[in-house]
This record gives C-alpha cells, structure tokens and sequence, in this order.
C-alpha cells in the first residue's frame, strides 16, 4: 500500500495527512499523539474514525495540522482520517457516513461589523 495523503479543514483549521501501513504510531507535527493533545477528548476525536472501523494499530499516520485551535485541529484530523479511510476500502464509508465523520462543518467565525462592539452584539444605546 502507497502512502495515502488527504486534507481535512474545521473553521481554519487545516490538517494534511498522510496513511500508511504499520503499527499504529499517530505523530502531529513531529509530536506524539498524547504529547500535542494531552487530553483524553481529543485523543478520542482523532482516534474515532479508527474506533469504529475496528482498525486501530493497522496503519502509521504522520499529521500537519496549523490554524486555529487544538478542538478545530482534531476535528480537521478526524474529517482527513475518515477520508483516507474511505479511500482504503469502500465499506468504511457506510459506517462512517452515519456518524457524521465525512461531512465537513461548514460553521465559521461570523465578522465584526462595523459601529457595533462584535459581530452581533451592538454598543449600549442611551435614549436620553
């Protein structure tokens, strides 16, 4: 098996990553898994796609993740893992469909206008 290169994105985050066969090693950016997200949260939204396909210590994973933050960095991870999944064998597709791991989240940031404090929010109003 080549190696497989996919691209998964959530609000500005980009994540690039490369599958190949081997034991199960994820590395982000030069950087285990559990060091560059410590919490167990995030190391079960990268590792989800893996879960429910049932194979987990089947393929090495080298990640390139950069913008936004480490939420919107798994999720883009997640989005690129189920790709490249779908890529492997076609069957994983129908399993990974229904939970949602292939559509990606279109929710972004909304502008600040301007003459208001944020996006929505507006500065205080004195009638008087």
């Amino acid at each position: 098996m080549e190696v497989i290169h996919k691209i998964g994105r959530r609000k500005t985050a980009v994540a690039r990553v490369y599958l190949s066969e081997g034991d199960g090693k994820i590395t982000v950016n030069k950087k285990e898994l559990e060091v560059y997200f410590p919490t167990a949260t995030l190391q079960y939204k990268v590792k989800q796609a893996f879960s429910l396909t049932n194979t987990e210590d089947v393929y090495n994973v080298n990640v390139n993740v950069f913008g936004g933050g480490i939420t919107g960095q798994a999720e883009a991870i997640r989005l690129a893992l189920s790709r490249a999944l779908c890529e492997v064998d076609a069957e994983n597709r129908s399993i990974l469909k229904p939970e949602g791991l292939l559509t990606r989240d279109p929710r972004m940031v909304e502008r600040k206008k301007f003459g208001q404090k944020k996006a929505r929010k507006k500065f205080q109003f004195s009638k008087r």
